[in-house]
């Protein structure tokens, strides 16, 4: 028998079955033709269900039409095209070669693969589900995209990238399992490193750069320079008022900024958005002089005041004060609307500061004017009570001006301690006009100016010597006051008063009735000094006459006293 090294000298038609096979096996191997492979064929038919391929083999093979169709379902091939097909199996009894496409394909994408891995390439993939841990991707085979591999920050909805085409890089290649794992991140780190080397390169203060914008806060906006992010606080937005950063940028959006701050230890970079455009605030003194009437949106309503917009980055406020002639306005909301439109005259103007001093009421007619053409000095008017304060009343008049009755106008003498032991809110009384200061927005009344200052004719009623009587309506450590008559008051000293010791004020209660001397008038500094020691002296004076008098007709003792007593307006004891 012929060894294996000869059988290829002998004609054919002498070898045995197995001589062949052997002969065919080792010409096979040697064109690169063996099962568990991936080999070249030519497409000699296609029909609606199979496509014949010829991989000059002993016989010929079948591939499922389907592996050649396309999305829209048409052939991707045709008769005479070179395919590559994975070899499964050479035949068996039945003598037909089981080939497939899928696998060829999916073979030649494992090689691509490994040798990516060994070049250590990018591979690009197509994001196609949403997985447990992560995504799936499509790189020719699926393989797995972990969630904290997606982006450089974490990303909350990963549903949004199905469909996308990105490059990635190969963490984890295992082909005996399988198992393929990627990273997306990796590639961004090293494209964000090479963007801050160069990023640094323009980095100064005062520069302008493009940046993007990456999140929004409350308080401002994180921007990406290339590599380097900067904050944009909310203060450096705008010169207008702003609420929030939303209602200026939203994420992703380029923009342009300067760099005001800059700290390469810490590589901290604030950035400012306003600061690339003019100053409003460098033209206003000229577009908004004092006395200029301007028209502008109210934007804040506090406490005191309104502030008005008046163009973006300049605002002026509108003091209550400033707002209205009436003083009784407690509220600016009770005048304005936050996105009112106003007018207001330009009252003051703090450049430096940037403040701009607003006045609307100086667009109406002042009523103090009309006040003091109306209520002359001296005239008479009438109103309710509106207030009571400890310093007096305020008496509401026209125009929503009140006037002051201060407490020491109320009366010429009576002691009044507080205004409410005689008034009350909404009594009607009558006042004279005393003065008005139109400037200060002050209407000073009075009420004891009804009458007249009972001091000025005192002297007419009042003489050394006489003895008059009156309540006790004030006490104090140097004697009694003792009113003689409405708006007259007398001083008893403790030295003229009929009881002495340290417990002399237990004698003289409120409202007692004392009787006195007069022993000094000076109208002028509305003064009166009393005795009552000298009031008791006279009265004792008076007994000893009348005594005297009666002693020679033999007056009794009880006659005597009940002519003094009815002399002196006094009954007697029964007795």
């Amino acid at each position: 028998m012929n060894t294996d090294s000869n059988i290829a000298d002998l004609p054919l038609n002498q070898l045995s079955d197995d001589q062949f096979k052997s002969f065919f096996d080792d010409y096979m191997n040697e064109k690169g033709i063996r099962e568990q492979s991936v080999v070249q064929g030519r497409v000699i038919g296609i029909s609606d269900d199979w496509v014949t391929v010829d991989i000059q083999y002993k016989a010929e093979g079948l591939i499922a039409a389907s592996e050649f169709r396309g999305p829209d379902n048409e052939m991707t091939i045709k008769v005479g095209d070179i395919v590559d097909v994975y070899l499964d199996s050479m035949g068996g009894d039945d003598g037909v070669l089981y080939l497939s496409k899928e696998k060829a394909d999916l073979m030649k994408a494992w090689e691509e693969i490994s040798q990516a891995v060994q070049r250590d390439e990018v591979v690009e993939g197509t994001v196609i589900a949403r997985v447990k841990g992560g995504l799936q991707v499509d790189i020719g085979v699926k393989a797995f995209l972990p969630g904290s591999q997606v982006d450089l920050r974490p990303v909350k909805n990963l549903d949004k990238l199905l469909g996308e085409t990105f490059q990635f890089k190969i963490i984890k290649f295992n082909k005996k399992r399988g198992n393929i794992v990627l990273s997306r991140r990796v590639l961004l780190e090293q494209e964000r490193e090479e963007k801050r080397e160069e990023t640094l390169k323009n980095l100064t203060i005062g520069a302008i750069m493009t940046g993007v914008v990456k999140n929004i806060t409350d308080y401002g906006a994180f921007v990406d320079l290339g590599g380097i992010d900067g904050l944009l606080h909310i203060t450096d937005m705008s010169y207008g008022r702003l609420e929030h950063p939303s209602q200026m940028f939203e994420v992703g959006q380029a923009i342009e900024v300067k760099v005001l701050k800059y700290d390469p230890d810490s590589q901290r970079v604030s950035l400012g958005f306003k600061q690339i455009r003019p100053d409003p605030w460098d033209e206003a003194e000229y577009k908004y002089p004092v006395g200029a009437i301007v028209r502008g949106k109210v934007v804040s309503i506090p406490d005191y005041g309104a502030f008005v917009e008046l163009e973006d980055g300049i605002e002026g406020l509108v003091h209550i004060s400033e707002m209205t002639w009436n003083k009784r306005v407690k509220h600016p909301s009770k005048l304005v609307n936050v996105g009112d439109v106003i007018e207001a005259k330009v009252l003051g103007m703090d450049v430096e500061n940037k403040r701009i001093s607003l006045g609307m009421k100086q667009l109406e007619t002042n009523p103090w004017d009309v006040v003091e053409q109306q209520y002359p000095v001296g005239s008479l008017i009438k109103g309710q009570v509106r207030n009571i304060t400890d310093f007096g009343i305020f008496v509401g008049i026209d125009e929503g001006i009140d006037g002051l009755v201060h407490i020491s106008d109320l009366s010429w003498g009576q002691r009044i301690k507080h205004p409410s032991e005689r008034y009350q809110k909404g009594d009607e009384v009558e006042a004279r006009v005393l003065s008005i200061d139109k400037e200060s927005e002050r209407f000073s009344l009075g009420i004891k100016q009804l009458s007249e200052d009972p001091w000025y004719t005192v002297h007419s009623r009042y003489f050394l010597g006489q003895v008059v009587e009156g309540p006790v309506v004030h006490r104090a450590d140097f004697g009694i006051f003792v009113e003689i008559e409405d708006g007259v008051e007398g001083l008893v000293h403790l030295s003229e008063l009929a009881h002495e010791g340290d417990d002399w004020q237990s004698h003289y209660p409120d409202n007692k009735v004392i009787r006195a001397e007069v022993i000094h008038i000076d109208s002028h500094d509305r003064k009166i000094s009393l005795s009552e020691r000298g009031a008791l002296e006279r009265s004792e004076g008076d007994v000893d006459g009348y005594m005297q008098n009666q002693g020679d007709a033999g007056a009794r003792l009880g006659d005597v006293m009940g002519d003094l007593s009815a002399k002196f307006g006094g009954e007697g004891d029964g007795e």
